[in-house]
C-alpha cells in the first residue's frame, strides 16, 4: 500500500509540470480580441459575447479592437503583422479569410499567414428593406428592381466581405442592377438603410432583428439552402424564386502564422469551451448566430473550400471590387 501511495504521488508530481505548461500557453496579460468591423455590428456583438466568456475563464481582461475598414482586411492585416505570442486573436469573417483575395490586392496570404483557431459561428443572412420602400414581400421588390434599373441600391460591410458578394451574386442571378454602397460595418450600413438611403440589405440576424420587430424593416427572404431557425416562417430567397440562390456568412476566430504551435492549440481548446458555453451558445443563437466550434483542422479545410468557391463564382460571374 504505500509502495502504491508513493507510485500515485510520483505520478502526480511528474504530471503537475506537464499541466501548469499547458496552463500558462496563453500569455497571462491582457488579451486583444481584434474584430473588423464598427462597433454595434454583428461581428463586434458576437465577439463581445464570448470575450466575456474568455476573460472570465482566463482570468484576464480580453479587450476588444473594432479596427474597421475594407471589408475587415485592415483588420485581418493588422494581426498577420502583429504580437506572435499569442495575446492577439481576431474574429476573422468570410470576406477576408476567402474572398478578397481572389478581388483585391489584401497584402497578405489567408492560409498561409492566418493560423485558424476554431470556427465561431455561422448563418444565413436575411434580405431586408426599409418599410418606407413599398415592397412586402421578396416578388414586389423583384419587380421594383427589374423596373428601376440602375436606381436601387443595397449596402454592404465593405469590398469583398460577404454581403458585398452576396448583393452581386443576387445581381447576377436575377438579372437586376441594383448598385453597391459600401460602408465599414454593419451597424453604420443599418444606419443608412432606416435612414432611407439604402434601398435593401443582406443584414445578420442581430443588426436587422430589432427593426424587423419593430416594423421599421421589412425581412423578405433569408440567404441558405433551408429556412432559417430565427425567421423559420420566411421563405429562402431560392424558394421565393431566385432557385439554387445560397449565401451563407461565418465568422470564425484565428491569429497570426507566426504564433507556436502549443499556443494556437491551447486558443482552440479555451475558444470551443467558451463558445460550448450553455450562456453563451444561448445568447449567440438569440441573435441568430449559430455557435459551430470545432478543430483547428476543420476550419482550415472550410477556408480552403470556400475560397475555391467564390473564387470560382467570382470569375464566373466577372464580379470586380469596384
Amino acid at each position: 500500500m504505500q509502495r502504491r501511495t508513493l507510485g500515485l504521488a510520483v505520478l502526480a508530481l511528474a504530471l503537475a509540470p506537464a499541466t501548469g505548461a499547458r496552463a500558462q500557453e496563453i500569455p497571462k496579460k491582457p488579451i486583444t480580441l481584434v474584430v473588423g468591423f464598427a462597433a454595434g455590428g454583428a461581428a463586434d456583438h458576437a465577439a463581445r459575447i464570448v470575450a466575456k466568456k474568455l476573460a472570465e475563464n482566463l482570468g484576464t481582461t480580453v479587450v476588444i479592437e473594432n479596427k474597421a475598414g475594407a471589408g475587415g482586411n485592415i483588420a485581418h492585416l493588422q494581426v498577420v503583422q502583429g504580437p506572435t505570442d499569442g495575446s492577439t486573436i481576431l474574429l476573422g469573417s468570410v470576406g477576408p479569410l476567402a474572398i478578397a483575395p481572389h478581388l483585391t490586392k489584401v497584402g497578405y496570404d489567408p492560409q498561409k499567414d492566418l493560423a485558424p483557431l476554431t470556427m465561431g459561428m455561422n448563418f444565413p443572412n436575411v434580405l431586408v428593406v426599409p418599410a418606407s420602400l413599398g415592397p412586402k414581400t421578396y416578388a414586389e421588390f423583384m419587380a421594383l428592381a427589374k423596373s428601376k434599373p440602375g436606381q436601387l441600391n443595397y449596402g454592404s460591410t465593405g469590398v469583398a466581405s460577404a454581403s458585398h458578394l452576396a448583393g452581386e451574386l443576387f445581381n447576377a442571378m436575377a438579372g437586376v442592377d441594383i448598385v453597391h454602397i459600401p460602408f465599414k460595418g454593419g451597424a453604420p450600413a443599418m444606419n443608412e438603410l432606416l435612414g432611407g438611403r439604402l434601398s435593401a440589405y443582406f443584414a445578420t440576424m442581430s443588426t436587422a432583428g430589432p427593426h424587423i420587430a419593430s416594423g421599421k424593416l421589412i425581412p423578405l427572404a433569408t440567404t441558405g439552402l433551408t429556412r432559417a431557425p430565427f425567421l423559420p416562417d420566411l421563405p429562402t430567397v431560392s424558394e421565393a424564386g431566385l432557385k439554387g440562390f445560397t449565401a451563407t456568412n461565418w465568422y470564425a476566430f484565428v491569429a497570426s502564422a507566426k504564433v507556436p504551435v502549443p499556443v494556437l492549440d491551447a486558443w482552440n481548446r479555451e475558444l470551443v469551451k467558451a463558445l460550448k458555453a450553455p450562456e453563451v451558445a444561448d445568447e449567440l443563437s438569440k441573435a441568430g448566430l449559430l455557435p459551430a466550434p470545432g478543430t483547428r483542422d476543420e476550419l482550415a479545410r472550410t477556408i480552403a473550400s470556400e475560397s475555391r468557391t467564390w473564387a470560382k463564382v467570382i470569375a464566373d460571374r466577372k464580379i470586380t471590387a469596384e
